[in-house]
């Protein structure tokens, strides 16, 4: 279940992370690899502790718990990792990454990036870099008396020609504000999992135990 729940969080993320990398860089959509990754990982070591089980084989469980102690510590060091990503050296560093790469995708509006732009603007009600009149200087937005129809709070056909109906706040503050909430709430559900699969490893040694206690029995 908790190597579900991984995945289940890894895409979720990964399509909001991979328009976010317009504004805030590639390293976004890799921690949401990272999840899918440690998932998928989670539910193999699993189905060998079902094995294990299955066969009544003491070796197989002893590996399955070996793996699974280690899984639990990096989950809780990932878990941790998050946090320490919100301390304030790391955010200025974030702060001025997200900056930059913010204006300069806004200042350039390529072909490339309009779509994911959009989608970020439509999907944070954010209009721009800073401020909606980011798009007043905005080398590859021609018509600089509007504004894309994206930052509109209701969006219809030609409504960013009207200034009064878009959003005014910037995108960078509203990933920032989404970048923190978020990287809290995955942090907090990777050590969760991670003290959660405690109860797997309890398990998986009572019952290495157990076959070990049987074997002998037979053997006697």
């Amino acid at each position: 279940m908790s190597g579900l729940a991984l995945i289940t969080i890894g895409v979720l993320q990964y399509s909001t992370y991979s328009q976010m990398g317009t504004f805030a860089g590639d390293g976004l959509a890799k921690i949401a690899i990272v999840l899918i990754a440690v998932g998928v990982t989670i539910a193999l070591v699993s189905l060998l502790g079902h094995l294990g089980a299955f066969f009544n084989n003491s070796s197989m469980v002893a590996g399955f718990i070996c793996i699974l102690i280690v899984i639990i510590v990096l989950e809780v060091l990932t878990g941790a990792a998050f946090y320490i990503f919100r301390s304030r050296t790391a955010l200025l560093q974030m702060d001025s990454a997200i900056n930059t790469k913010a204006r300069g995708v806004i200042h350039e509006y390529s072909p490339e990036k309009r779509h994911d732009i959009n989608r970020i603007q439509e999907k944070f009600h954010c209009c721009g870099a800073d401020s909606y009149a980011d798009w007043a200087s905005s080398e590859g937005w021609k018509n600089h008396d509007a504004l894309p129809d994206s930052c509109c709070r209701e969006k219809t056909e030609g409504c960013g020609q009207d200034k009064k109906k878009v959003h005014t706040r910037g995108c960078i503050k509203a990933i920032k504000r989404f970048l923190l909430k978020n990287l809290v709430w995955v942090g907090a559900v990777c050590i969760a999992l991670g003290v959660t699969e405690v109860f797997g490893v309890l398990v998986g040694v009572c019952l290495c135990l157990d076959i070990k206690r049987r074997n002998y029995e037979d053997l006697s």
